[in-house]
């Protein structure tokens, strides 16, 4: 069983964002208390999102299933019989699982499908994926954005 773990795609934004709250908390002695308000905000904000429970969650995938867990708890298991397509830009190595219903989809993110969070060994887990979903149910695009768009 291998184990791809969710982690955050804009790290660097968030820590920005939470480093000049704090300059601005520590220089709000000397400013209007709006300077204060803003840099507790962008603290709050970066702090918040870098924390997120999200970046618990892991996909696992085995020769029957795709399941995305948090810690010992299954979110969701989708056996490889019932996905009901996948849309794969081979290009870009991103692709959508779709499981029938959102609550039982996955998007794995790359170039051309953002995502506010990124997957470990994304390529590994895309090859995994189109391996074990028969071909008939593949749909290939140049890239994700422009078929889930529209």
């Amino acid at each position: 069983m291998a184990r791809h773990r969710f982690r955050p795609r804009y790290r660097g934004l968030a820590w920005g964002a939470a480093g000049l709250g704090a300059g601005l908390g520590a220089i709000s002695w000397a400013a209007p208390p709006i300077v204060l308000v803003t840099g507790v905000c962008g603290l709050l904000l970066g702090g918040a999102y870098l924390a997120s429970p999200t970046w618990r969650l892991a996909v696992e995938t085995s020769e029957d299933a795709l399941a995305v867990v948090a810690g010992s708890r299954t979110r969701f298991s989708l056996p490889w019989t019932e996905v009901q397509a996948v849309v794969a830009s081979r290009a870009t190595r991103t692709c959508f699982v779709n499981g029938g219903v959102p609550e039982r989809s996955l998007l794995v993110p790359g170039d051309g499908a953002p995502a506010p969070y990124r997957l470990e060994r994304r390529e590994e887990l895309f090859d995994f994926i189109l391996a074990h979903v028969p071909e008939d149910k593949v749909e290939s695009v140049e890239l994700l954005s422009d078929r889930l768009r529209g």
